[in-house]
């Protein structure tokens, strides 16, 4: 009975725990996911805007806290310099309500 509470109720879970705590790391090799900044909002997969407490950053609503130490996070990312590098293409929002997924397809790079 408890694993079968486990496997309906964890992928709820995952919806709310911090899946948007994110680390950039130095090189591609330690990068769980390669990420390309875009110009314009039309051309990204989603739009992030960076939270200044790691408490905002919950759900995968492309609200993005910056951690201080690989450990600390999620998602270990590497910025890629040519957008053809890139397994999530991303484009930063001056306002929290701007933010989120345009193309839900690549939803699960984040978690």
């Amino acid at each position: 009975m408890k694993y079968l509470l486990a496997i309906i109720v964890l992928p709820i879970l995952c919806n709310y725990l911090n899946a948007q705590k994110v680390f950039s790391v130095k090189y591609e090799s330690q990068a769980d996911l390669n990420v390309f900044v875009v110009n314009n909002e039309s051309e990204a997969d989603l739009k992030v805007f960076k939270v200044k407490n790691q408490n905002q950053a919950k759900k995968n609503k492309g609200k993005w806290f910056f951690t201080e130490y690989a450990s600390q996070s999620k998602k270990k990312i590497f910025f890629v310099e040519y957008e053809s590098q890139a397994d999530l293409k991303i484009h930063f929002v001056d306002y929290k309500s701007q933010s989120g997924w345009k193309n839900p397809s690549k939803k699960h790079l984040m978690y």
